[in-house]
């Protein structure tokens, strides 16, 4: 008769986790918890960091001088040249400098994209706040085929069904505007070593 017996399993303690065979613990050892991930404020969300203050202050002053700077311009022309949808562009172009929304090619092709499904808009319907929908929808699907994505441009195009305002006027204030929009943003962005350059590319 063979006296061999198997060899007995190792005893563990209730609750105790088996160690890995090359883990260097022990049999019956319970492993340390590792560190916690920090935990999110529940309101915190997914937004953005907050940009340093030399460059939020950079930034916000950017965008007010050249706000400030069509003001001026519209003063010595004796025209509204500061409309809503360039103020939108003035914080794109200075304060998100590296979307494809702030690019020279967006803001100025945008920009007249919108003018023009405005004007053809409001020739093919009434100045309706329905048709200043429409514009803003068309506008929407002509950047979007003419690789210029620019959100401030569907506003021009609802200003231009609302407003209806005279082409021959407009348009090239429209143009200079966003053309010294691009230039001041271009400038900027030189003034402060640290600020992103802008643009990220021309057209």
């Amino acid at each position: 008769m063979s006296t061999d017996t198997a060899p007995a399993a190792p005893r563990t303690t209730p609750g105790a986790v088996p160690a890995a065979p090359d883990s260097g613990t022990t049999p019956g050892s319970v492993a340390a918890p590792g560190p916690e991930a920090p935990r999110r404020p529940r309101l915190a969300g997914r937004a953005p960091a907050r940009p340093a203050p030399a460059a939020a202050v950079h930034s916000v002053s950017a965008a007010t001088a050249a706000l400030l700077g069509l003001v001026g311009l519209g003063t010595l022309l004796h025209e509204p040249v500061l409309i809503p949808p360039l103020a939108a562009s003035a914080a794109l172009v200075h304060c998100a400098p590296a979307l494809p929304l702030a690019q020279p090619r967006s803001v100025v092709v945008g920009h007249l994209l919108g003018a023009a499904a405005g004007y053809a808009v409001a020739a093919a319907a009434s100045g309706s706040a329905w048709a200043a929908a429409v514009a803003a929808g068309v506008t929407l699907a002509l950047t979007t085929l003419a690789r210029t994505p620019h959100s401030p441009a569907c506003a021009t195009a609802v200003v231009v069904v609302l407003q209806a305002p005279a082409p021959g006027r407009f348009v090239p204030l429209l143009l200079g505007s966003t053309v010294l929009l691009v230039l001041t943003a271009f400038a900027a962005s030189r003034v402060r070593r640290a600020a992103p350059k802008y643009p990220a590319y021309w057209w």
